[in-house]
């Protein structure tokens, strides 16, 4: 099977949509498959070009046997509105000689991966030229967030685009997304069952492990990053590991610190790059209860997460159910607790109920609130991150998503049905 994956954000050394394209590509050729990438520069969270990558140049690259087409791509330093829509018509734009150069190899499937939804329209008309099919996965609604979280305005204009996004929805042979409530709203924007397909995000449960501590004793030095961040091998930390950007509404875990800034035992770290860094940062400057770390090399991701002793996840409402943070997953293989700001029923909220605590979204004092209740409850923690634990075991196994993955991959380029239990 030839599979032409046209995903802007292709970075799998990194996390979020571009670790999970990298593996998903790699995977798959493991498999037997031929898989192409068509994908920007690496720019993302730090929204900076990386060294050794050009913003300005077209560059092939192999992979680990995958073949990478990078496209020229406009970066903005600062992403507003209309730096965003810039920068995703920019890509665009110039991948389409990239994609039109694949003529000849003839690919089977063309599985587009959105944001940019931009890039469907091209897609299709390459997909129907050469008689492949076409697959858009979705990771984020980034229309409805455009307007939901105030990047966009004007009723005139959301309806238009919420429109053209409906219409082009339909018109490819599968639509995917990463929970049941964003299939849900799938369906609403009229993709048919037998069209949709459940594929969420996984983690790989063998890398990411519960880290075993020794025993806390007076005298002994913190180990790794405690020993880095000079926290003490006693204390409690809480942990956001992640892109520092507008929807995840970290301005929360600045207050949230400041509230606990009197509880010594309670330590907050914050590890990441993104827009939102600098303005976090300022807020936290003269609290001694934080830290701040870079994005952390994949090798030490399992030693971060096994840092925590509470996870921190917050959400704006307002995206509740237009994204799923990537990162949840890592958090509950990890089997450290999750504090979530999140509305129950909610795709957040269902995924973390029974396995952390729910917060409601905006409330710094609730956050803290349970932020301090956790940290004198370790038992609380200990079941709690257990659960996730096995959450994560049965239900986000990067081998068991990925199979399914391939079967449904076989069964649209043999033009069969979905089966019933890829409806949900």
């Amino acid at each position: 099977m030839k599979i032409l994956v046209y995903s802007m954000n292709f970075m799998p050394e990194l996390t979020g949509i571009g670790k999970y394209s990298g593996e998903m590509a790699e995977w798959l050729h493991a498999r037997g498959h031929e898989v192409r990438v068509i994908a920007s520069p690496p720019f993302f969270p730090q929204w900076s070009v990386y060294k050794g990558h050009s913003a300005w140049a077209y560059r092939k690259t192999d992979w680990n046997g995958v073949t990478i087409y990078r496209a020229p791509t406009w970066v903005p330093a600062k992403p507003r509105a209309l730096g965003r829509i810039g920068h995703l018509l920019s890509f665009t734009l110039s991948s389409i000689p990239v994609l039109l150069a694949q003529l000849r190899w003839k690919p089977d499937v063309v599985f587009v991966v959105e944001p940019p939804v931009s890039c469907a329209p091209t897609a299709l008309c390459f997909a129907k030229l050469l008689g492949a099919r076409s697959w858009l996965h979705i990771q984020d609604y980034e229309v409805d967030a455009a307007f939901d979280l105030g990047w966009l305005r004007g009723e005139r204009v959301r309806r238009f685009a919420q429109a053209t996004e409906r219409w082009l929805m339909r018109q490819f042979d599968r639509v995917s997304t990463i929970s049941s409530t964003m299939c849900a709203r799938a369906r609403d924007k009229g993709v048919d069952d037998a069209r949709m397909v459940l594929f969420p995000n996984w983690v790989d449960i063998d890398s990411i492990r519960p880290v075993v501590r020794p025993p806390v004793a007076e005298g002994v030095a913190a180990p790794g990053y405690r020993a880095e961040l000079n926290i003490p091998v006693s204390a409690v930390v809480v942990l956001y590991s992640g892109s520092l950007g507008t929807k995840q509404g970290i301005e929360l875990l600045a207050e949230a610190a400041r509230l606990l800034v009197c509880s010594h035992d309670i330590h907050f770290v914050f590890c990441g790059n993104g827009p939102s860094r600098a303005a976090l940062m300022n807020a936290c400057e003269r609290l001694d209860n934080v830290h701040f770390l870079d994005l952390q090399p994949a090798e030490r991701l399992n030693e971060l997460l096994g840092m925590a002793d509470i996870h921190v996840l917050p959400q704006r409402a307002d995206a509740a159910d237009l994204v799923m943070p990537s990162k949840l997953g890592g958090m509950l293989a990890s089997g450290r607790c999750v504090v979530v700001t999140a509305h129950a029923g909610t795709a957040l909220g269902e995924a973390v109920s029974g396995r952390g605590v729910l917060v409601e979204p905006g409330d710094a004092a609730a956050l803290a609130d349970a932020i301090e209740q956790l940290s004198v409850s370790p038992t609380t923690r200990e079941l709690l991150g257990a659960a996730g634990r096995r959450f994560a075991e049965a239900e986000l196994d990067r081998n068991v998503i990925l199979q399914r993955l391939e079967e449904e991959l076989q069964r649209c380029i043999a033009r069969t049905p979905q089966p019933q239990r890829s409806r949900t």
